[in-house]
């Protein structure tokens, strides 16, 4: 069984007309999945003392204060609406609740917004303001997993993921990115204390290049590392017709990633958290095309 989670909260985050993340993003993939006999559970919210494993207490109160206030502008795309804060924490709150269900051996998404791969512990940039896979991370951590591997697939590289873990050996980040690209970040020499895999690859390659870069890096990351749990930052700008990225890859390419992770290691549980994918209808495909690979795997 995999579950699926969801806050009615992350409809709120308004980044202003225009923008790329926006709720009809969310709302399509809600609506995808319902129609197709997914059942969405709403999770509670998080709350500040499961986000301080992460961020600090002044970052987050900090966001907070935002809330109910006009619109708050942290960098060149990165904005608060009234609404944020409450779709930060109902957000977390979703990553967190399949969190709980990977840290038993089980699967689950959380299908939220905004995304959280570049949030820093103290700064909101790139359309992230809560890192959700480090939380997701370290929330499995607590209940007693403690090698943790992260395998993100958006066609950005998670600055703030990968600041958030680098100096930690129990956690291994893999970054599969397009290069160069926005942020800057994730060259293949940035190895952390050992534990960073960074993959950054051209634009309008093949499908099949992809995939097989993306699963060597795995494979290296894993070869003297047996993860207790699975993170993946699943980000469904890497599909090809995604205004923001360049790569050529379908959702049968990230069923089949999907997969392999399944099969190569059977019981261990899987916690996928929505990231970046700005053309909603190809957003809502590949997920349902991931879920099904976290049904049937």
């Amino acid at each position: 069984m995999v579950r699926v989670f969801t806050h009615r909260w992350c409809l709120g985050h308004d980044p202003g007309r225009h923008h790329p993340e926006a709720p009809a993003r969310l709302r399509q993939v809600q609506d995808h999945l319902s129609s197709t006999g997914w059942e969405l559970e709403e999770a509670p919210p998080a709350d500040l003392s499961t986000l301080t494993s992460v961020h600090p207490a002044p970052y987050l109160e900090m966001l907070a204060q935002t809330s109910g206030r006009g619109r708050t502008t942290f960098d060149a795309d990165t904005y608060a609406s009234p609404g944020s804060w409450k779709a930060l924490l109902g957000g977390a709150g979703a990553a967190v609740a399949a969190a709980d269900v990977a840290a038993v051996g089980g699967r689950a998404l959380s299908a939220i917004r905004p995304p959280g791969h570049h949030a820093l512990a103290r700064r909101p940039m790139g359309f992230c303001f809560i890192a959700n896979a480090v939380v997701v991370a370290r929330r499995i951590q607590s209940a007693g997993k403690r090698h943790v591997l992260i395998v993100d697939w958006d066609v950005h590289h998670g600055n703030g993921t990968q600041a958030l873990v680098q100096e930690d050996a129990t956690i291994r980040y893999v970054s599969m990115h397009q290069w160069p690209a926005y942020p800057g970040t994730g060259r293949a020499r940035e190895r952390g204390v050992g534990n960073i895999f960074n993959v950054p690859l051209a634009p309008g390659l093949g499908r099949e290049v992809y995939r097989s870069r993306l699963w060597q890096a795995i494979g290296d990351a894993t070869r003297d590392f047996v993860p207790d749990a699975l993170v993946i930052s699943a980000g469904f700008d890497c599909l090809q017709g995604d205004p923001l990225g360049g790569f050529t890859l379908e959702p049968e390419d990230l069923a089949d990633i999907t997969g392999r992770l399944c099969n190569r290691w059977p019981g261990v549980g899987i916690a996928s958290v929505l990231e970046g994918g700005y053309n909603p209808s190809r957003l809502a495909v590949g997920v349902a095309a991931h879920l099904h690979a976290l049904k049937s795997a």
